[in-house]
């Protein structure tokens, strides 16, 4: 079973569509990633899924149950890291703690997941003279209250430091080894590539791919990139790597072939080798080599500026 189904969801408000025919599945006990640019429908899409905001036309199913029937009992199952929520200014750290568990009626130990989190020695401390990234971090805590099966982290990183940022990530990982099924929205690539099983992006309320990181950087023409550092090139042997299989583009760095060691730069979608092999049998020496793999940055720019292409 699905933890989250998506089926034709559009959403309107009034005159603007925020959502049109959007539909997409989460695993259960998958990490999923859930980018998209500013004003594509990420947070609508959030809200809707915790009923927050009612669907124009189309179904969300969450935790196998529909999601405006029974919101009550799926929100008893998940734990939600809004984007932008403010903390309550008079209210302690462990108050904070204290009240979500008492929502959920569970016995969790407050004090041991303001330590999780790493916030521990303010746990007697107004929220109000929290730093952003304090907050954030309480806001995480009170979503791990109850060991949810679901967490819905709406852009988990904000406000916190290289090390926070890492922390969460362990926090992330941590929950899904314990079984949980994790979507999140984020801007950060670095923090979706090293978590996410899965990615969905969405541009204009629409969901233009879904796949692996891996499998979305495959789906790039120019999916890696291979630079070769030779004794020497010319135009037969430029043209002859242009004409294998695999290649889609060969070109000197800098377009200047005449320097002591010039570089050729191949876009290529299979072997290497292949390439390196050409060059040798032309005679050319090769004294250096690399490969770079298109980023999940790359993959994101490509699917959400450019024209539109058939998720996997």
């Amino acid at each position: 079973m699905p933890a989250i189904t998506v089926d034709g969801l559009t959403k309107s408000f009034g005159g603007t569509l925020a959502l049109q025919d959007l539909s997409f599945e989460v695993r259960e006990g998958e990490v999923f990633g859930f980018l998209g640019p500013n004003g594509a429908g990420k947070s609508t899409t959030i809200n809707v899924l915790l009923d927050f905001v009612r669907p124009t036309t189309g179904s969300v199913a969450v935790l196998g149950m529909d999601a405006q029937a029974h919101s009550r009992e799926i929100r008893s199952r998940t734990g939600v890291l809004p984007e932008g929520y403010r903390v309550y200014e008079r209210l302690t750290g462990r108050q904070h703690l204290e009240f979500a568990i008492d929502s959920k009626g569970v016995d969790d130990d407050p004090d041991r997941l303001l330590e999780r989190v790493d916030i521990a020695d303010a746990a007697d401390r107004k929220a109000g003279g929290y730093s952003k990234g304090m907050a954030q971090r309480l806001m995480l805590a009170m979503a791990l209250v109850g060991e949810p099966d679901l967490l819905i982290l709406d852009e988990p990183s904000t406000g916190l430091d290289p090390n926070g940022a890492r922390e969460m990530r362990e926090i992330v990982r941590a929950e899904n080894d314990r079984g949980a099924t994790v979507f999140f929205s984020s801007h950060s690539m670095e923090q979706v590539e090293a978590v996410a099983d899965r990615v969905g992006i969405l541009r204009d309320g629409e969901m233009v791919a879904v796949d692996s990181v891996a499998g979305l950087r495959d789906s790039l023409e120019d999916g890696t990139t291979l630079r070769v550092t030779v004794d020497r090139i010319d135009d037969d042997a430029l043209d002859a790597v242009r004409a294998l299989e695999d290649v889609s583009n060969a070109a000197v760095e800098s377009g200047d072939r005449n320097e002591a060691e010039p570089t050729l730069v191949v876009s290529v979608d299979g072997s290497k080798t292949a390439v390196l092999g050409e060059l040798e049998d032309r005679g050319i020496e090769v004294h250096d080599f690399s490969t770079q793999e298109a980023s999940l940055e790359d993959v994101f720019q490509s699917y959400t500026t450019g024209s539109e292409v058939e998720a996997r």
